[in-house]
């Protein structure tokens, strides 16, 4: 694989040394073997809600061969993708079964490899077309690039040293105030192949459905009515006390610490903010935008010293709340509601972040949930430790402001 980008590349009128620039952590997928528990635990427990669901086997085109689809059946025993989100996004999480991820080779190499996917937008289609023709040309393995449905994200998926599946994305589908999704019947405008350019915009694809007569009123709608809104989450009636404004930092457990950090530089352009070592082994802390970090790497070596699953590779996936004091109720919640804290996770796992509270899904995969990420300001660097906010026990009710407290990206739209 080439490492190296000499040549400077024209990323909207600003020269970089790849023809793309990450500017977000989008969404990610987790294999889960306790599927429907999964669903209740990121929907009902955290507050994601469905906003599609497709099986698998409904995808096979009547033509398929019965060959194919019994080869289908005697690996996959639960066919069904749940999309779900915390946002306008289409998607923010996917969920699916683990024999799901082993028929589409997540885990063919590493078998604690549960994620199916860790996904990055980009700022435009251009950016996803130059972008797989330059990894490419830097000897990476692509996957497949074109355009998903549901979901209507343009994209090409590719393998990083871990084999993880990476995806970059633009135009993910956005969800209004009627919580539908785009019909089935739009899903003709889906491509397996890398589109040529330009494409047609959202508002023509919605007037190409109206003038084939889609009903646009047809697509996903959620259903909550179980959930009963009691708590007040500032001003607004939620059914729990707090409400997942943001998604990342993604945290990964690997044994190729060099390549991963060669291929995460040099490749997709993430800057190492920061490194730190726990019981003598590494972590790095990596950033995106002006978040601290978006990215972590640690050791696998810690996995098994921290005690914590050795069935998936990803250390935690981080959730922003709204606020401190929406944290603090979460934590109260959750352990009101039988739920139980991991409370080994040492703060060198979490730098840039104070206060912070840990829980398992039901496959054991960590959750990681903050209310605060510190800023990185024009000179790139991290504050300095002995300028870090000290976290005591008990957390206190009310704390003083950081001078980027509440500094980062608001939640757009109603929480609820």
């Amino acid at each position: 694989m080439t490492t190296t980008a000499p040549q400077q590349f024209d990323v909207g009128g600003v020269l970089l040394p790849r023809p793309f620039k990450i500017r977000r952590f989008g969404h990610f997928g987790f294999n889960m073997d306790r599927l429907d528990d999964a669903i209740t635990f990121y929907t009902d427990v955290l507050g994601f809600r469905v906003t599609d669901e497709m099986s698998l086997f409904d995808q096979l085109p009547p033509e398929a061969p019965p060959e194919l689809r019994t080869a289908i059946t005697d690996v996959v025993t639960d066919p069904r993708m749940i999309f779900t989100s915390n946002s306008s996004d289409h998607h923010a999480l996917l969920l699916a079964h683990r024999t799901f991820g082993t028929l589409i080779g997540n885990d063919r190499i590493a078998k604690d490899n549960t994620l199916s996917q860790i996904t990055w937008q980009v700022g435009s289609l251009q950016e996803v077309i130059d972008g797989e023709a330059f990894l490419r040309e830097q000897g990476v393995q692509i996957v497949r690039v074109g355009r998903d449905m549901p979901g209507g994200n343009w994209h090409v998926y590719f393998l990083d040293p871990d084999d993880n599946t990476v995806e970059l994305y633009y135009g993910m589908e956005q969800i209004g105030w009627q919580r539908k999704s785009r019909p089935k019947a739009m899903h003709y405008r889906a491509f397996m192949e890398a589109p040529s350019l330009p494409q047609m915009s959202e508002a023509a694809e919605l007037q190409d459905a109206l003038d084939r007569d889609i009903d646009l009123g047809s697509g996903w709608t959620p259903a909550e009515t179980h959930l009963k809104e009691t708590h007040d989450v500032g001003g607004i009636l939620l059914p729990r006390p707090f409400k997942v404004t943001r998604l990342g930092p993604v945290s990964m457990f690997t044994e190729r610490m060099d390549e991963m950090l060669t291929f995460y530089t040099e490749l997709l352009g993430f800057q190492i903010v920061e490194e730190t070592e726990y019981s003598g082994k590494r972590v790095v802390y990596l950033r995106s935008g002006v978040e601290h970090h978006s990215f972590v790497l640690a050791d696998k070596a810690l996995r098994s010293q921290l005690g914590l699953s050795e069935h998936t590779s990803c250390l935690s996936m981080g959730m922003e709340v709204g606020s401190y004091s929406q944290l603090r109720a979460a934590v109260a919640h959750l352990v009101d509601n039988g739920h139980t804290l991991v409370d080994n996770i040492p703060p060198e796992l979490h730098l840039g972040i104070d206060y912070a509270a840990h829980l398992r899904d039901p496959d054991g995969h960590l959750v990681c949930l903050y209310y605060y990420m510190e800023q990185v300001g024009w000179d790139g660097k991290p504050r300095p430790q002995s300028q870090r906010r000290t976290v005591t026990d008990p957390w206190p009710d009310t704390l003083t402001p950081l001078s980027d407290t509440y500094a980062d990206q608001t939640f757009m739209g109603p929480v609820g």
